[in-house]
């Protein structure tokens, strides 16, 4: 496989997520959270996971991820939480879902592209 042919992969493969969690009616996120870092065509070039309410977004679409892209909770009582889990940090508590979108991009990791299909020993 080229290299060229390895990028359309994983853009497949994320472009597919992405429709699997924008379609979903399951009701385990908040609809908003999704569709808004959807919007971002920064974010929507990563590979999105959604679990317990949150939404993370990965460099890589295989195991184990680097985890080092912004993932976005809702707080209790309203608003956002922004939390780069490789390290803990709290990037961040907007209020609105835009604004949690516009702290993850901006808080992207150095060189962040497209999602490889590939793990954190990948990139």
């Amino acid at each position: 496989m080229t290299n060229d042919e390895a990028l359309a992969r994983a853009a497949e493969i994320v472009a597919t997520e992405w429709k699997d969690i924008l379609d979903s009616e399951d009701g385990l996120i908040d609809p908003a959270m999704p569709r808004a870092a959807y919007a971002n065509p920064r974010l929507r070039e990563l590979f999105p996971t959604v679990s317990h309410g949150a939404l993370y977004l990965s460099r890589c679409i295989r195991h184990p991820r680097p985890h080092d892209v912004g993932s976005l909770f809702p707080r209790a009582g309203g608003g956002f939480m922004v939390v780069r889990q490789s390290d803990g940090t709290v990037l961040g508590e907007p209020e609105t879902v835009e604004e949690a979108v516009a702290l993850i991009a901006a808080n992207l990791p150095e060189g962040c592209g497209p999602a490889i299909d590939g793990s954190a020993n990948d990139l």
